[in-house]
């Protein structure tokens, strides 16, 4: 498991130097203990590995977005495989006042908003291996603009009067129709639309790619259209309390617009003739129903497959509606898509837990992009090493695989202390030994010394 043949597909995008270096910082990242920062990975990295080495690598301009593409379709690629595309943001905690785009974020680990940095990712996911790769992560930097439209929504939902007289119903008076596929997007939505379309870009001819699973947070119509102006359909969530339409289809007027606003869906009391599976285990009932509906929100129809659980012993109820805007798509797959989206969610905890996403302690703007990437990086990375660990041990995981590789930089540095070699026997043997300190599943097959 050479590092450096590993990392030689993305020598053409950077200089063999950024390479070596590369190596270095992943050799001691997969071996090392503790925190992941740059003094750390100093102290593990050895030989050619000085602390100035790691610092002249984090302060490179590194065109990561090709890195990730390249390493992509060189080593997890799968030809004949179905690939849809997911998004997430995700935050990081940090303490301090230098970090670049620090601000206050919203943490659905914490459930509080809390004060770090955020960073939207970008990643393809597989429908046959069921793994999410990471392709794409930028940070998250609000501009002082997009920090006063949000101070002054919060100061108009916190000043609302609630003894002030209630709207009158119905449409006011002289409004006009507007085309609902004319939307202005938010800050927000143009950083995520500039993201995907560069994505796609680099994507071209390479994977194809019709759908992108969000989460619930852009379950509105804003977040559709901006994702249909990248040619691409919609997979997320909307409410579970969402207006929902049946398409009307009765008689229609002679004269005037043509209604299409049929009965309101009642959750509770969906008619029969929607249902397309019922399932029924212990005391749960699952109903699965699927249709073309309208949101009075959204500019076109949707295709919605609503989910309803009922405690036939209790008798509680709960749905979720998940919808797309592609009108053809099968209910499994919207289900399938939008369950598909969590494995982002794996991606961001093995960063954080194994790959330093949460350790890095830089705070200009070069350097923590580097820590950013480089944290997602490495969990495509070990993906590549652990399937060829777990040929001879299947039931290995990251952190059997670190411990391989601390056991790998033990035994080199203890070699080089004797006076003379051991047999080739003998070192497999206390080789295994060593490899096995620490892991989770014990090595089923005798370990080679690398």
């Amino acid at each position: 498991m050479n590092i450096l043949a590993l990392l030689q597909c993305i020598q053409p995008i950077i200089s063999k130097t950024e390479v070596r270096r590369m190596s270095q910082v992943v050799r001691a990242m997969l071996s090392m203990t503790g925190r992941v920062t740059m003094l750390g990975l100093s102290r593990w990295s050895g030989k050619g590995g000085s602390y100035r080495t790691i610092q002249r690598f984090f302060n490179a301009r590194i065109p990561w977005s090709e890195i990730f593409i390249q390493f992509f379709i060189q080593h997890l690629y799968q030809p004949q495989g179905e690939y849809i595309l997911v998004g997430d943001e995700s935050t990081i905690t940090k303490s301090g006042k230098e970090t670049f785009g620090l601000d206050h974020f919203f943490s659905g680990v914490l459930n509080k908003v809390v004060k770090g940095i955020a960073i939207f990712s970008l990643s393809l996911t597989s429908i046959e291996e069921r793994r999410s790769y990471p392709l794409q992560v930028k940070q998250v930097v609000r501009t002082s603009a997009e920090k006063e439209t949000a101070k002054a929504k919060r100061e108009k939902k916190t000043s609302k009067d609630p003894n002030a007289p209630k709207k009158r119903r119905g449409r006011p008076k002289g409004s006009k129709n507007r085309d609902k596929t004319q939307v202005t997007l938010t800050p927000e939505l143009e950083r995520i639309q500039k993201m995907i379309k560069e994505q796609l870009d680099l994507l071209q001819n390479l994977v194809s790619v019709n759908h992108l699973a969000l989460d619930g947070h852009f379950g509105n119509n804003n977040a559709l259209q901006m994702v249909l102006q990248c040619d691409l359909h919609l997979v997320s969530k909307l409410r579970y309390d969402a207006a929902l339409y049946f398409r009307y289809d009765g008689p229609q007027k002679r004269k005037g617009p043509r209604k299409k606003y049929g009965q309101k869906v009642n959750h509770c009391n969906i008619p029969q003739k929607y249902l397309v599976e019922k399932s029924i285990e212990g005391n749960i009932e699952t109903c699965i129903y699927q249709a073309k509906m309208f949101h009075r929100g959204f500019a076109q129809p949707l295709n919605v497959v609503i989910v309803t659980k009922v405690n036939l012993k209790i008798g509680a109820f709960a749905n979720v509606n998940l919808f797309s805007s592609d009108l053809e798509l099968a209910y499994e797959k919207i289900i399938d898509y939008y369950s598909l989206r969590f494995q982002i969610e794996f991606n961001f905890r093995d960063a954080k837990q194994f790959w330093g996403l949460e350790d890095f302690m830089n705070i200009r703007e070069v350097p923590v992009t580097n820590a950013l990437n480089l944290s997602l990086f490495m969990v495509n990375l070990s993906q590549v090493l652990l399937r060829e660990y777990r040929q001879s041990n299947s039931e290995s995981g990251i952190i059997d695989l670190k411990a391989y590789y601390r056991a790998a930089k033990y035994f080199e540095e203890t070699i080089k202390l004797l006076p003379e070699k051991p047999e080739p026997i003998l070192l497999d043997q206390i080789f295994g030994h060593i490899a096995s300190l620490g892991c989770i599943h014990s090595a089923k097959v005798p370990l080679s010394s690398p």
